[in-house]
């Protein structure tokens, strides 16, 4: 929606709204969805690193970008974490980014120009209802099981997700390792093990003298 108002925006059209403020865009970029090119021999995911090196190659400052999750094929927010970084410091556009990853909400707290946004939902026991409404913040839990639910998932498999979610989120590991400030002083050198004493070489041993004995014609030898 964001993207077709903007085009609309920019066309000199109506857009649906009462009020709307819409900046220029030289450009407009989506990365949505999930299909593959066998025919061409690529998979789901080289389709959605193609799509979002295009944008990564050619998106400016002036440019809107629609992302809808990054590496979902694959890792879980590694690629979407530097695609999120980048898109912040290098390129400067207005972007998009939705996401399931909750490790990338972390990211408010680091870059100062990214905001949280999430759709909001009521919950009633096990059932939720989606409000279709935006608010500022980022969602405190995934609703991917009530969505199976929703879609009639059997109840046993919903029954061991739930399972398998508590499990994971016990041990998981929220943010990741932090790469080490580029001021950082290097460090220390290790100490160098001292090299073994070296064997004294022994002076090579004087020729002996062969002693006198018959020769092959009978004769005393001469040598000595």
């Amino acid at each position: 929606q964001v993207a077709l108002l903007t085009l609309l925006a920019h066309v000199g059209s109506f857009v649906p709204a009462k009020a709307a403020v819409v900046g220029t865009a030289d450009r407009i970029f989506t990365r949505v969805g999930a299909s593959d090119e066998l025919s061409r021999g690529q998979s789901t995911f080289m389709v959605e690193m193609t799509e979002a090196a295009n944008i990564l190659n050619n998106a400016t400052s002036r440019s809107l970008v629609i992302l809808d999750e990054i590496g979902r094929g694959t890792s879980t927010y590694d690629g979407a974490w530097a695609i999120t970084e980048h898109l912040h410091d290098a390129v400067g556009c207005r972007a998009l980014f939705a996401t399931h990853y909750h490790e990338l909400a972390q990211l408010a707290g680091s870059l100062p120009r990214l905001r949280n946004h999430n759709v909001q939902v009521k919950e009633l026991a096990d059932e939720v209802i989606f409000l279709h409404k935006i608010a500022p913040g980022n969602a405190d839990k995934s609703y991917g099981i009530h969505v199976a639910r929703l879609a009639g998932v059997p109840g046993s498999v919903l029954t061991r997700a739930e399972q398998v979610l508590g499990s994971l989120e016990a041990g998981h590991q929220l943010r990741p390792p932090q790469p080490p400030p580029v001021d950082a002083a290097p460090p220390a050198p290790r100490p160098k093990k001292a090299a073994p004493p070296a064997k004294p070489i022994d002076p090579p041993e004087r020729p002996r003298k062969a002693k006198a004995g018959p020769s092959l014609f009978g004769e005393p030898d001469a040598a000595g």
